[in-house]
């Protein structure tokens, strides 16, 4: 399979979990890959093994190109310089992933009535500032070639309340993040840029299995809520990224996907 061959993807928070998953399935499908992330070595902080010294040497093993740029996506210098960089490397970008991101604060002081003013900002800085930057430092280029997909990652935690209100930053930014979407797809449907979220659910990456019994949250005992009965796997987001970035997509823009084994039919 080469459908994304000649094509280059960009892939934010990609030194790991969803992140990484989807930049290796995309080199599989062809794309030539570029990695940015805050730290390209952050695998190894939650023990996720890696069949090359980094993402971008998985890639070049697949076979595409492979690129890693180290960057903080909060910062617009730093997000126009890590862009700049790869479109010298790697040439124009036709695809946007834009992963980077998490539940990121503490958990035990997320509800509406105790969240931090710091833990408020840093989700939104986190997972909706990181989107819009990142988007911004893309999209010229894609008006400029008239073609382009940008795929944001949201959360089913924007539109399901967790439990007793936990996480309520968190969800407001990725509830954030899924407008962002819905925007930028009727600014830039006229340019041919397709514009599309996908909302995951509990999600059984290495970060998250590390912290689950601490966070009381995304323990195998919770798939027991879930129709499919399993939490989700960093591949079963990386195989609908691929279909949003490629052909079969070409008619669907401004949509919020869930990819959550059906836990959005359960009442929170």
């Amino acid at each position: 399979m080469a459908e994304l061959k000649g094509k280059v993807a960009v892939v934010s928070g990609a030194a790991r979990g969803l992140g990484r998953a989807t930049a290796l399935r995309l080199a599989r499908a062809g794309a030539d890959v570029a990695v940015i992330d805050i730290d390209l070595n952050g695998g190894a902080q939650f023990g996720e093994f890696l069949t090359a010294p980094s993402v971008a040497d998985e890639i070049i093993a697949i076979g595409p190109r492979g690129f890693g740029v180290e960057a903080d996506l909060t910062q617009k210098p730093s997000v126009d310089a890590a862009f700049a960089r790869i479109t010298q490397a790697l040439g124009p970008i036709d695809i946007l992933v834009n992963v980077a991101g998490g539940a990121v604060t503490p958990i035990d002081a997320s509800t509406p009535s105790t969240m931090s003013v710091a833990d408020i900002k840093t989700n939104f800085d986190v997972n909706y500032l990181t989107a819009v930057l990142c988007s911004q430092a893309a999209i010229p280029g894609m008006i400029a070639r008239k073609s382009g997909s940008i795929i944001n990652v949201s959360t089913i935690g924007a539109v399901m309340t967790g439990p007793e209100g936990r996480l309520s930053a968190y969800g407001s930014a990725k509830a954030a993040v899924s407008h962002l979407t819905r925007d930028l797809a009727a600014e830039l449907g006229r340019h041919g840029i397709r514009v599309n979220a996908i909302a995951p659910g509990l999600m059984a990456t290495a970060r998250v299995k590390a912290q689950a019994a601490e966070r009381k949250l995304a323990q195998d005992s919770d798939a027991s809520f879930i129709p499919l009965q399993r939490l989700g796997t960093p591949e079963d987001i990386a195989g609908v990224v691929e279909f949003l970035a490629g052909d079969a997509a070409g008619y669907v823009t401004g949509q919020v996907l869930s990819v959550c084994g059906g836990m959005a039919l359960v009442a929170s």
